[in-house]
């Protein structure tokens, strides 16, 4: 989750690519809602909370250009904002690439059980069958 800090030091055009990849998140989030297949709910308020941090940055900045009072941050900070952002980006991805493994591998355990029950039904039915021919 981004601070304010951190997202004031970036430029406006990167910091609107940034709202619109996270509005496109949020649609997504709502969509798999929708269907079923949201698996971190609470995803949805995060990214509406991002959304509305970067929204506060950008009118501020709005506010401060009008009044004339607006500074630009330094190229350092700027890419140490950037750094800070790209590394909680990237936990952020680890993290869901990881509930993703472990809903798979739970949904293959759970593919496994059901086969092996199966199985064994299969195997009380032939010998139920075998019995009655006798």
């Amino acid at each position: 989750m981004p601070a304010a800090h951190d997202l004031a030091m970036l430029e406006g055009d990167e910091l609107a690519a940034r709202l619109g990849d996270s509005r496109r998140e949020l649609f997504n989030l709502r969509f798999q809602l929708a269907t079923g297949q949201l698996d971190n709910p609470a995803r949805l308020g995060q990214v509406r909370r991002d959304i509305a941090r970067m929204l506060t940055v950008l009118r501020g900045r709005e506010i401060l250009e009008a009044e004339g009072a607006y500074v630009a941050p330094t190229a350092e900070e700027h890419e140490a904002a950037r750094a800070k952002l790209a590394a909680e980006d990237a936990e952020r991805e680890e993290r869901a690439a990881a509930r993703a493994a472990a809903a798979e591998a739970e949904a293959s355990d759970e593919d496994v059980a059901d086969f092996d029950e199966e199985d064994e039904e299969d195997e009380e039915d032939e010998e139920d069958e075998e019995e009655d021919e006798a």
